[in-house]
């Protein structure tokens, strides 16, 4: 199967935004639009092409920069009025079976990967829809008494039904011949629900409601919305032995909190005497040293835990940060930063990373300071601390990189605890 999202609106009831931004590039919980719908799909469809239009290489270039190793094409729509167009140019139409099935939806809203993996894995040709109870506001599906779609009618003044069209449809090849046939409507537009009602007249077609979240975003009030929903779902503490998974990156998976299958791994690498830097360097002899010992680490209600898991979901590294006091520190290296700090003493949290020795490359680091950024959407406007010994220039230049500042040093001599080496403080402030 393949899929075509349309993106190619302005998104005028979202301006002042939309002056400098597409909307399908506007940001909820750190990511465009337009990626938490790929993260819906990408898995699930062998190619998917974009049609895009309004600031178009914006569009471009950030999702061939974040999604290169998946296949998405591109396809510009030029001076005609409806989306639909495009998608007459859409290479991949040549190579497509009669009986081959597409995917095509709009920009516009969010959707629960659950549900777009439903309607992607059903047989046979069906559409997203809602429940509703002002259909007036929406376009309303009609079904006969098997419960086939048999005609969509915009915004109806009188009752027809209650199944409001998401723009999440599954049809087959014969949709691209049924578009030539529309004419102009009367407010001298293509609709596409001409197009799905001669194919409503061909085909059985079924609708499948919704179960979790549908977030669409018109308004600029609906992102703050959007926020909110996104948030309360991604980031809400598992119970224990649960994960939830946020992202995927390459053949990597970034994970909240930890599979139980891995707590295995995670204590057998935290007693690893080959890893030097473990062994040295950090508390995990006593955080990781059995199940029950982690429980109870894992039981504070303020601590969070981030985990990589590779193809295999093995563990790959962890990080995890918590409100934490202000940081011992020796030797005040920026003082400006210092006060900052200091004048937000309740807002210090502090972080730890470990990343296991067959993991330790470069190129992960993108993925690990991505996994930073679902912290700070827990966590606003905090001060962000760790400490890293002074020889470790590796880390230190990464961290800086991430708007890390240095501003102390710091020296304890109990060597059960930490190296009795210097220690370097930086702080990130994550205002927003």
């Amino acid at each position: 199967m393949k899929a075509i999202i349309l993106a190619s609106g302005k998104g005028t009831r979202l301006r002042p935004l939309t002056y400098t931004t597409p909307k399908p590039m506007i940001k909820i919980v750190w990511k465009p639009i337009l990626e938490h719908i790929l993260e819906g799909i990408y898995k699930k469809v062998s190619e998917i092409v974009i049609v895009v239009k309004y600031l178009k290489e914006k569009i471009i270039e950030d999702i061939w920069e974040n999604y290169k190793w998946v296949k998405i094409s591109f396809v510009i729509q030029w001076e005609k009025k409806w989306t639909w167009a495009a998608l007459l140019d859409i290479k991949f139409l040549k190579e497509l079976e009669q009986n081959e099935e597409v995917l095509i939806l709009n920009w516009d809203s969010i959707f629960d990967k659950k549900d777009l993996e439903k309607i992607i894995s059903l047989k046979n040709f069906w559409a997203l829809v809602l429940e509703t109870k002002t259909p007036e506001k929406y376009w309303i599906y009609k079904q006969d008494e098997n419960k086939f779609a048999t005609k969509i009618i915009e915004k109806p003044k009188e009752f027809v039904w209650n199944l409001a069209n998401l723009w999440v449809y599954k049809f087959s090849f014969e949709i691209f011949d049924l578009v030539k046939k529309i004419k102009l409507s009367s407010r001298w537009e293509y609709e596409i629900t001409d197009a799905i009602n001669l194919f409503l007249e061909k085909n059985k077609f079924k609708l499948v409601k919704i179960k979790w979240n549908f977030i669409d975003i018109w308004y600029v009030e609906d992102i703050k919305k959007a926020e909110k929903i996104l948030k309360n779902n991604l980031y809400k503490k598992p119970k224990i032995w649960k994960i939830k998974i946020l992202e995927n990156f390459w053949d990597y998976k970034i994970s909240l909190w930890i599979p139980k299958n891995q707590i295995k791994n995670l204590i057998k690498n935290s007693l690893d005497k080959d890893d030097i830097a473990i062994q040295k360097w950090t508390w995990d002899l006593k955080r990781f040293a059995n199940e029950e010992k982690f429980e109870k680490w894992y039981n504070d209600e303020n601590r969070f835990l981030f985990c990589l898991l590779d193809k295999k979901n093995i563990l790959a590294w962890i990080r995890w940060g918590r409100p934490a006091n202000f940081p011992h520190i020796n030797n005040i290296i920026d003082e400006k930063n210092y006060n900052k700090v200091l004048e937000n003493k309740k807002n210090i949290h502090t972080n730890w990373i470990r990343i296991y020795k067959d993991y330790r490359w470069k190129w992960l680091s993108k993925i690990l300071f991505n996994c930073e950024k679902h912290y700070e959407q827990i966590f606003e406007n905090i001060f962000n601390c760790i400490d890293i010994e002074k020889e470790n220039m590796a880390s230190i230049k990464a961290y800086e990189k991430q708007w890390y500042k240095y501003f102390a040093t710091w020296k304890n001599d109990n060597e059960s605890m930490w190296t009795s080496s210097d220690r370097m403080i930086l702080v990130k402030i994550c205002e927003k």
